[in-house]
């Protein structure tokens, strides 16, 4: 018997109570929602320590060096361990040149492990202002949590989010605001699951559907370039039929605004690296300069 999909179970923000709790709760019913503070200062402040540590080892272990080549002239404990260890074996060492190699030793593992966590760390993003801000405003209407130990979100330059960045990140946060304002039953329809419905009774705080949001703006960028790619061609069609040297520079400087609208439309709604964007312009030029070509090639005759 195939399971029914309306026995799905959503934890609802009112089902867990005020406090942490219900925090955790809103945190994870979002993955925009997802803001944890980086403590940034207090990883560099681990990793100076480490450092400084590492670089006072590194100053006792030249110095036992300097010191056993000044003292043996044949440098036979810096050429043979074993004499080495046996030299500090008879002359009854506290600190031989094997306890200082061992603490570098751990200490550099620490670092190490410190200094990769701390990269990886970087590499999360920082939350945008619309999420920050719906965080914010959310904890301060509630207060969920006593004033000291909820003023983490106060600290804007150190908190991070877990969630990952999507393709079209900033025109899905504009589209994604609008769809916010225009807040009714027909939007909620179409952009919320049931499932994201059932996660809160309270007017103030919408949950969208990220997949629903990510087709809506595939559709209204396909729109636009389908504009930006029959808009020139009507147009330089119309100037290059004419067969007039005037209508031939008019299209060309068609040409330069639509190949300038369409980098922008690149730039601004999509993530495309400068190469990207640069070898889409040159694509969408190149198009429309075959355009141009054929139709003055196969214009009417005068």
């Amino acid at each position: 018997m195939d399971p029914d999909v309306d026995d799905t179970i959503t934890r609802s923000l009112e089902d867990c109570p005020n406090g942490y709790p219900r925090l955790a709760a809103f945190l994870a019913s979002e993955p925009n929602f997802s803001l944890y503070r980086g403590f940034g200062y207090l990883h560099a402040r681990v990793l100076l320590e480490l450092q400084s540590e590492i670089v006072a080892l590194e100053q006792e272990l030249d110095d036992i060096d300097e010191i056993h080549s000044e003292t043996d002239g044949s440098n036979r404990r810096l050429i043979s361990r074993g004499a080495d260890v046996a030299a500090a074996d008879r002359e009854k060492e506290e600190r031989t040149r094997q306890d200082i190699l061992r603490d570098i030793r751990t200490k550099l593992v620490e670092y190490d492990d410190m200094m990769i966590k701390s990269r990886e760390l970087t590499s999360f993003q920082i939350p945008s202002q619309r999420n920050y801000r719906s965080v914010r405003a959310w904890i301060y209407n509630l207060q969920p949590l006593v004033e000291r130990e909820q003023e983490f979100i106060k600290r804007k330059e150190d908190i991070i989010t877990t969630r990952q960045g999507r393709e079209w990140s900033g025109f899905d946060g504009y589209v994604e605001s609008m769809i916010r304002r225009l807040n009714c039953k027909l939007i909620r329809h179409i952009f919320c699951t049931r499932e994201l419905r059932e996660k809160t009774n309270d007017k103030h705080v919408n949950y969208y559907s990220a997949s629903r949001v990510e087709k809506f703006v595939g559709i209204i960028i396909t729109v636009i370039i389908l504009i930006l790619l029959v808009l020139p061609v009507v147009a330089l069609y119309q100037m290059t039929s004419m067969r007039k040297k005037s209508s031939t520079i008019d299209a060309v400087g068609v040409l330069i605004v639509f190949t300038l609208l369409f980098s922008a439309a690149m730039s601004l709604l999509t993530k495309a690296r400068r190469h990207e964007l640069f070898a889409a312009s040159a694509a969408y030029c190149a198009v429309l300069v075959v355009f141009i070509s054929n139709f003055g090639n196969d214009g009417p005759q005068r």
